[in-house]
C-alpha cells in the first residue's frame, strides 16, 4: 500500500509539473487571452471581465496558474477561444471520441499480437514462425502516415469506406444505421492504430514467450508427453504474463502518440485533433487542458500496467515489501 501511495504522490507531481510548464510556455507567447475575445461582438464587456477576474489575467504567472488550478479541481478548465464555450464542454466529448478509438485498437493490437504469437511460439522454427516475424518486420518499416494514405486513396477511390468525418449526414442518431455508420467510420482510424501497434506488441510477445520457457525446460517437459499447445497456454503464456503487463502502459502511449496523426489525417474529432487545432488557433487553456488529460491517459496506463504487474509477478511484490521499509528509513 505504501509503494502504491508514492506511486500515486509521484504521478500528481507529474501532473501539475506538466501543467504548470504547459501554461507558463504558453503564458510567455506574445498576445493575450482577452484580446481574441474582444473581436467576437458576441460576447459581451461584462463576460469578458468575469474571465479576466476568474482566471486573474492581470496577475503574475503563478498567480493565474493558481487561479486556473483551483477551477481545474472544481472541473473547470478554462473558456476556448475557438469554440467561444467552457473548454470541459468540449474536452470530454472529445476525450470520449479517442477513448473510443484507442481502446478498440488497443483491444484488436492485443488480440491479434497474442494470437500470432502463440501460433509462431506453438510452431517454433517453422515457416510460420519465420512469416510471423517477417510480417512485424515489415509493418514495423511501413511509416503510420503511408499506411494511413494508402487505406485513404483505397477508401476514396472505391468508396468501400468513408474516407473521414465520424458520422454521415442524415443518419439518425441512435438507430442501428447510426451505429452501422460509426463502425464504418472507425474501420480505417482503427486499422491504422492497430497496424501501427500491433508489429510491436508481437515481438515482444514471441520474445517473452521465448524468455518464459528455456529450450532445456520445453524439451522436458514435452518429453514428458506434454502437447506443445498445452505447454505454450498453461505454461509459456503464465510465466510471460508479466513482462507483458508492464507493456500495456507503454502501447497506451504508443497509441496516444499515433492517433494524433491518425485523427488530424481522417477528420476524426478527438483529442489530437482538437490538440492540433488549439495549437493553431492558440486556444491556450485548450492546449493546457488537453495536455494535461493526455498525460493523466500516459500515467493511468502505466499504473494499470504496474498494478497487474504487481499481481502476476512476485518477484515484484518481494522486491516491493524490501523497498517500502528502506524507504521509510
Amino acid at each position: 500500500m505504501r509503494v502504491l501511495l508514492g506511486r500515486g504522490v509521484r504521478a500528481v507531481l507529474l501532473l501539475l509539473a506538466v501543467s504548470f510548464l504547459t501554461f507558463v510556455a504558453l503564458a510567455g507567447t506574445p498576445g493575450q487571452f482577452a484580446d481574441e475575445l474582444r473581436l467576437d461582438p458576441q460576447i459581451s464587456p461584462a463576460t469578458i471581465e468575469a474571465l479576466r477576474a476568474e482566471f486573474a489575467l492581470d496577475e503574475p504567472v503563478l498567480t493565474r496558474y493558481a487561479h486556473w488550478l483551483r477551477a481545474a479541481l472544481h472541473g473547470h478548465f478554462g473558456f476556448s477561444l475557438t469554440y467561444r464555450i467552457p473548454v470541459e464542454r468540449i474536452l470530454w466529448r472529445r476525450a470520449a471520441n479517442t477513448l473510443l478509438l484507442t481502446a478498440t485498437s488497443l483491444c484488436l493490437a492485443w488480440t491479434l499480437a497474442l494470437a500470432i504469437g502463440l501460433a509462431a511460439a506453438t510452431a517454433r522454427r517453422t515457416g510460420w514462425d519465420r512469416a510471423a516475424g517477417l510480417i512485424a518486420a515489415a509493418l514495423l518499416a511501413l511509416p503510420d502516415l503511408l499506411i494511413a494514405l494508402a487505406l485513404l486513396t483505397i477508401a476514396a477511390h472505391t468508396g468501400i469506406l468513408p474516407a473521414g468525418g465520424m458520422t454521415s449526414v442524415g443518419v439518425e442518431t441512435g438507430s442501428w444505421a447510426a451505429l452501422r455508420d460509426l463502425a464504418a467510420h472507425m474501420a480505417i482510424p482503427v486499422a491504422v492504430l492497430t497496424l501501427s501497434t500491433m508489429p510491436t506488441l508481437l515481438q515482444h510477445v514471441r520474445s517473452a514467450l521465448g524468455q518464459s520457457m528455456p529450450p532445456p525446460l520445453a524439451t522436458a517437459l514435452l518429453a514428458r508427453g506434454l502437447p506443445r499447445p498445452r505447454l505454450i497456454a498453461r505454461h509459456a503464456l503464465k510465466l510471460a504474463s508479466a513482462p507483458l503487463a508492464a507493456l500495456g502502459g507503454i502501447s497506451l502511449g504508443s497509441l496516444l502518440s499515433a492517433g494524433v496523426l491518425v485523427e488530424v489525417l481522417v477528420g476524426w474529432p478527438g483529442m489530437g485533433s482538437l490538440l492540433v487545432e488549439a495549437v493553431t488557433a492558440r486556444d491556450q487553456f485548450v492546449i493546457v487542458a488537453a495536455t494535461a488529460l493526455a498525460t493523466a491517459a500516459l500515467v493511468a496506463g502505466n499504473a494499470i500496467g504496474d498494478l497487474i504487474l504487481h499481481a502476476a509477478d512476485p518477484r515484484v511484490r518481494g522486491a516491493d515489501a524490501i523497498a517500502a521499509p528502506a524507504a521509510a528509513q
